[in-house]
């Protein structure tokens, strides 16, 4: 859940009475947020990675409309979409490189 009213007190109450941290990005509201906590940071950075590959998992890789039957052949279904999450991040990670590289190169090119 991540829109305007996210961070309400009211979602973290909500949160603490299961015992758990509550962790949601501060709205600024037009003003100045003050850092997090280096605990606080750590948690949302993993919450967040966490989030981007589910999100991945269903919109890209077909999660959220499973249009087969019984356990079996879902979770086999599933478990192709995380594997392919897993091969294509790397190859992901290494195209973003190469156009990183490349950028600099150019630049290089420039000032040479």
């Amino acid at each position: 859940m991540m829109n305007a009213a996210s961070d309400a007190k009211r979602f973290a109450e909500t949160s603490r009475q299961f015992n758990q941290v509550p962790i949601s990005d501060k709205n600024s509201r037009g003003q100045k947020v003050g850092p997090k906590a280096p605990r606080e940071a750590q948690r949302f950075k993993i919450r967040s990675i966490a989030e981007r590959a589910s999100s991945r998992l269903k919109q890209d890789l077909g999660a959220n409309n499973v249009i087969i039957r019984g356990r079996r052949k879902v979770f086999l279904h599933l478990l192709f979409g995380i594997i392919t999450l897993f091969v294509d991040q790397p190859l992901a990670l290494s195209n973003r490189l190469s156009k990183i590289n490349s950028w600099i190169a150019s630049k290089a090119v420039l000032f040479a």
